[in-house]
């Protein structure tokens, strides 16, 4: 009796697997209309959303800045003075040739040209061109015009550099 339930429920998955196969080939396949009516045309599929305009502005960010970093939230006033510090030997952000910004990427020697992309959510990035917030990019924490705040979206990134603080030098380019 154990043989035939266990060939049984067997046989019951076989042919459960067979009829999957079947209706999921059917639906790949385009059948004819047999009742006369229209078919209703398959709805396009989405595409991907358009780049949102960020609400800070490359030029904004073009100039002169002193650069440090921090771990802990309570070390953001003594690294904005560590980094007004370096404005002896400052970061350069400059204009990019296609409207964006010219910076490093994460462990990258050679700056290169960057968009500053919006979210549906308010946040604003920096980086190569693509979605908003991908793992090549940085998230703008704050912003007020002297002092900018960011954090690398890749969490290894974000673990060795932290949050990168940019304190403008002298007036704005």
């Amino acid at each position: 009796m154990i043989r035939s339930v266990s060939a049984r429920g067997v046989a019951n998955l076989g042919i459960a697997c067979a009829l999957t196969v079947f209706l999921g080939a059917c639906s790949s396949m385009s059948l004819p209309s047999f009742g006369g009516g229209a078919t209703p045309a398959a709805a396009p599929e989405p595409g991907v959303a358009p780049q949102m305009p960020a609400t800070i502005r490359a030029d904004e960010l073009v100039g002169r800045w002193g650069l440090a970093s921090f771990q802990d939230p309570k070390d953001r006033v003594r690294t904005e003075a560590a980094a007004k510090g370096q404005c002896k030997n400052p970061y350069v952000i400059g204009a990019g040739a296609h409207g964006g910004v010219v910076m490093h990427l994460a462990d990258q020697a050679t700056p290169q040209e960057l968009d500053l992309k919006g979210s549906p959510s308010g946040k604003n990035y920096i980086g190569p061109t693509g979605p908003a917030g991908g793992e090549q990019d940085r998230e703008i924490v704050s912003f007020d015009g002297r002092v900018m705040v960011t954090r690398f979206i890749d969490k290894d990134a974000a673990t060795r550099y932290g949050n990168m603080v940019y304190v403008r030098c002298g007036p704005r380019a």
